[in-house]
């Protein structure tokens, strides 16, 4: 990384500490190759967001709405709507691929956070709150925010905003209710990258900065060129402020290729409005004509992105191939659907409603000689023709202008005039508010001890593992006792025991390596509190593994309640898989504890799937103290089985499981002692009696010959 101040300071934090960053900075100060080092660098698990699909195309991630799975619209904090409209918003059931990832992330990096709104990173603090820590912002994973306030403001309807004006102030994401609960630094860029001219950089920090007067103007208003039109070998590319000004310079450079014309006539069902149309409902194209997809491609084989420019190579009444520059193939594009929808809260449960009240099909393409300022955020052009007279919302002509590399390359379509250069307050006082808290070498180096501190301390937590016991344990005291009372005081027995012997001397020795830490500043490297580390982990592997791993390889009750037995089960499984993170990572620090090791070892035992919970295959079958005879209700077991399947009936129908221990434990043998067992009446005697003392003689001449 280039020998910066502050993109050293932005990197520091963001490696050697779990302190949350918004990196911001002009256009141009290497916001983007931050991250893109930061990538190639750093050993933590990330996952890299953006808004937009050209945003997130250019940060080498994915949209906000795709990974999360969010719907479209305004989304109201839970606590102001009550708790479940937060919950009943979200229709998404992740895979257990995406549980993993967000389980196992270190860092959330989401790009052009300017364009993101409020409600929305309320909406990303729930998702992981839900699947991670639900006490912690943001489920305690570390943030990295990266945009410019002063570039696009996040977009809002009129009727939105009516929706979420109740909640929050702005809706600029800094007015996130859950970033007002996280503490974060703000570090700012101010060496630009992009343009190196001192003269075109002076312009553009007083269009940034609100200070632009007449002579600014003047200035640049000297790249205005009456009449100017470049022909498409020059490389120039229009940006314009509407979409209607973009249409009618692509309708005009489509004429003038003398191909034949083909239009496509979009399905618009209901109510979708035309102000709303994602591309024209009489979409015209002609082979060789400059476009760009306005959807993601919906299709498993993701071709294309929302913004991708490529160019037609053939086309027919119901086939259109695109060539884009990066790829080997023409696309065969078809169409996609979009749908309009309403929203409105319920009076009685302040739910957000959400209604589609029309839809709009058509192929997903524009002409693209020109786009929009707002479709150009993130990327850098050598020539590009600004047209930003109409400019309407907060930061459009700052971010049209500084695209260009160069004041040559710069030229405007349209002279600027003041009333154009929209600024909102909110975001100056914010801004200011940024450059007056610039961190210290302090702040990152008592950053940087509390992330070891944290990360130290979890190794010997076990506050969640005991939590996940006792909810196992609660489970087979309700449900099992009747059928397994020595099982379920075992549970009762180890859950006391994990709670003494393992989560509260953890927290006692949380408490001694904290002070030790405190004392020493240089706590990497003491010789007290690796030796203390390395005594700590041999105890808590040991006890993990007597009162823990052993428990669970020895319990496999059976039951004859189907959901009883899936409830447990899960419980079960969820309960291994936490144990068999925390001996991964106990084993992984038996020689001492590292920032970078441990963080490896905990994704990398976080992404393994959970063994499967079977029993040992061995000549001993190992029950527990409820069966007294555990090989003869082995044998019993595989009868009842074979006759189920036999039957082709559920096992119970045939011997009830209480049926099945009592027969195991009392051996009986006559008829009188069978119905003397419960769940089994006249019925099964009749039925299966013979062939059950059958088995019990077998299994008492077998054990008596051995």
């Amino acid at each position: 990384m280039d020998i910066n101040p502050q993109l050293e300071l932005a990197f520091n934090f963001v490696e050697f500490t779990g302190t949350s960053v918004f990196l911001t900075g002009k256009a141009g100060t290497g916001k983007t190759t931050f991250l893109r080092e930061l990538r190639a660098r750093s050993p933590k698990r990330m996952v890299v967001l953006a808004p937009t699909g050209i945003a997130a195309i250019n940060a080498g991630g994915v949209t906000i709405h795709s990974f999360f799975q969010l719907p479209f619209g305004p989304y109201l904090p839970g606590n102001h709507a009550g708790n479940s409209t937060g919950e009943k918003r979200f229709t998404n059931k992740f895979n257990r691929e995406k549980i993993d990832i967000i389980r196992s992330m270190d860092l959330l990096v989401i790009d052009e956070i300017s364009m993101v709104r409020a409600d929305l990173l309320d909406a990303i603090h729930d998702v992981l709150c839900r699947y991670r820590d639900r006490d912690k912002p943001f489920g305690g994973v570390q943030l990295l925010l990266i945009g410019d306030l002063q570039q696009l403001a996040p977009v809002v309807r009129e009727e939105e905003w009516e929706l979420l004006k109740g909640v929050y102030s702005s809706p600029f994401f800094f007015n996130s209710l859950a970033l007002q609960q996280l503490p974060y630094f703000c570090v700012e860029l101010t060496r630009v990258y992009r343009q190196a001219d001192v003269f075109f950089l002076r312009l553009l920090n007083q269009i940034r900065e609100n200070r632009a007067d007449a002579d600014t103007l003047r200035l640049l208003n000297q790249r205005y060129i009456p009449g100017f039109n470049p022909d498409d070998s020059e490389g120039y590319i229009v940006l314009t402020t509407h979409n209607h000004q973009a249409q009618q310079l692509n309708q005009k450079r489509l004429k003038q290729i003398e191909e034949r014309e083909y239009t496509y006539k979009a399905e618009v069902k209901d109510d979708f409005p035309e102000y709303a149309f994602p591309t024209d409902a009489s979409l015209v194209l002609k082979k060789g004509a400059q476009v760009m997809f306005v959807k993601n491609d919906s299709s498993s084989e993701k071709r294309y992105y929302n913004g991708k420019i490529g160019r037609i190579t053939a086309l027919s009444p119901e086939h259109i191939l695109v060539r884009c520059a990066d790829g080997k193939e023409a696309i065969s594009v078809e169409r996609e659907e979009w749908n309009n929808t309403r929203y409105s809260i319920n009076p009685e449960t302040g739910e957000i409603i959400e209604t589609v009240t029309g839809s709009f099909k058509q192929y997903p393409l524009k002409t693209a000689w020109a786009i929009t300022i707002h479709k150009s955020q993130g990327l850098t052009f050598e020539k590009a023709v600004v047209d930003a007279a109409f400019a309407f919302t907060h930061g459009q002509v700052y971010v049209a202008l500084s695209r260009c590399k160069t004041l040559e390359g710069l030229v405007l379509g349209s002279p600027l005039r003041l009333e154009a250069l929209v600024n909102d307050p909110t975001v100056k006082e914010y801004t200011e508010y940024v450059q007056r808290n610039v961190p210290e070498t302090r702040q990152l180096q008592e950053a940087q001890q509390e992330y070891y501190l944290l990360l130290l301390k979890e190794l010997f937590d076990y506050s969640l593992i005991v939590r996940k016991l006792q909810y196992a344990t609660r489970l087979v005291c309700e449900h099992l006792w009747k059928l397994y009372p020595e099982l379920a005081e075992r549970y009762k027995m180890h859950r006391e025991r994990c709670y003494k012997e393992l989560l509260e001397v953890g927290e006692r020795f949380q408490m001694q390596l904290e002070e030790g830490v405190r004392k020493n500043k240089k706590y990497e490297e003491d010789e007290w509190i690796r030796e203390r580390v390395i005594k700590g982990v041999e105890y808590f592997r040991e006890k993990t593994r007597i009162l823990l791993v052993e428990l669970l390889e020895s319990t496999h009750p059976e039951t004859d309640n189907k959901e009883t037995r899936k409830t447990l089960e899960e419980a079960l499984m969820r309960l291994q898989q936490e144990i068999e993170v925390k001996m991964t990572v106990l084993e992984g620090c038996r020689e001492g504890f590292g920032v970078k090791a441990y963080l490896s070892l905990r994704a990398r035992a976080l992404l393994e799937k959970p063994k499967r919970r079977t029993k040992k295959e061995s000549n001993k079958v190992e029950a527990g103290g409820d069966i007294l005879h555990p090989r003869l209700y082995e044998i019993l077991r595989m009868w009842r089985k074979e006759e189920a399947l036999r039957l082709k009936l559920p096992a119970y129908t045939v011997l009830q499981q209480k049926a099945l221990l009592g027969v195991a434990n009392t051996m009986p043998t006559r008829s009188k002692e069978l119905l003397a067992i419960p769940g089994i009446g006249k019925k099964v005697v009749e039925r299966y009696g013979i062939r059950l003392l059958e088995i019990v003689d077998e299994y008492r001449l077998k054990i008596n010959g051995d």
